[in-house]
């Protein structure tokens, strides 16, 4: 296998970053991605994230993850895994990056995630985060809900 590097995402990145999150969807039907009318922010991602980070394999983006900043939380955000590299520990190091980005500028982690992304679920508790039974809906095309989680380390 290739080697894996990880590095700050740029706003040209936006192709290999959507690619990766339009796959990852489609894995959860009747999820879908429309980046323009939902999720513009995907065009420009380095300049619309307080950080955003992408795992790459030679020249494809195979791994994201992002964080937004708020009066109280970082907002962990867009963690998405190419599905072979489920398992590897690499999601563990990417919701670190954002759990030590909060802790760094002094604040507690949350990130909301869909209420179909099951694995995802289970993945988030190993991790010290906690489900707090919040959710919202998106009213988006998708129809999506989501679970409201904090990080307790």
């Amino acid at each position: 296998m290739a080697e894996l590097s990880l590095r700050l995402a740029k706003d040209e990145d936006s192709a290999g970053i959507i690619s990766l999150i339009d796959a990852c969807y489609k894995e959860y039907p009747p999820n879908v991605l429309l980046v323009d009318e939902e999720e513009p922010e995907l065009r420009t991602p380095a300049s619309s994230f307080a950080m955003f980070w992408v795992l790459c394999c030679d020249d494809e983006i195979v791994g994201t993850v992002a964080a937004s900043m708020g009066r109280q939380f970082v907002e962990l955000k867009k963690m998405y895994l190419q599905p072979s590299l489920r398992g590897s520990g690499w999601a563990q190091r990417l919701q670190k990056l954002v759990v030590d980005f909060a802790f760094e500028n002094k604040k507690g982690v949350e990130l909301w995630t869909d209420t179909r992304f099951v694995r995802a679920h289970a993945f988030y508790k190993k991790c010290g985060w906690l489900k707090t039974g919040q959710t919202r809906e998106l009213k988006d095309a998708s129809v999506t809900t989501e679970f409201h989680f904090i990080y307790q380390g």
